[in-house]
């Protein structure tokens, strides 16, 4: 797999927002429970990586483990 392509599909943002729409919330709900402003949530979410302390509290926020879908795409 090319790195390009790795990289599309490991990009947390994504994988965020897609939990965000499963669950029926918005952006602006999870910026609340951080919290952040909407616009700052919005950047973050734009973004392929993220600060691993910030994905564990989103992970909780979201009751989703982000890092064992991460972690699956190292075996």
């Amino acid at each position: 797999m090319s790195e390009k392509k790795l990289i599309q599909e490991l990009h947390i943002g994504n994988m965020i927002s897609a939990e965000l729409e499963r669950q029926g919330r918005r952006v602006e709900w999870l910026a609340r429970q951080i919290p952040c402003d909407k616009s700052n949530m919005y950047k973050m979410l734009k973004r392929p990586g993220m600060d691993i302390v910030l994905l564990v509290r989103i992970s909780r926020i979201l009751n989703h483990n982000f890092l064992e879908a991460l972690s699956a795409w190292t075996k």
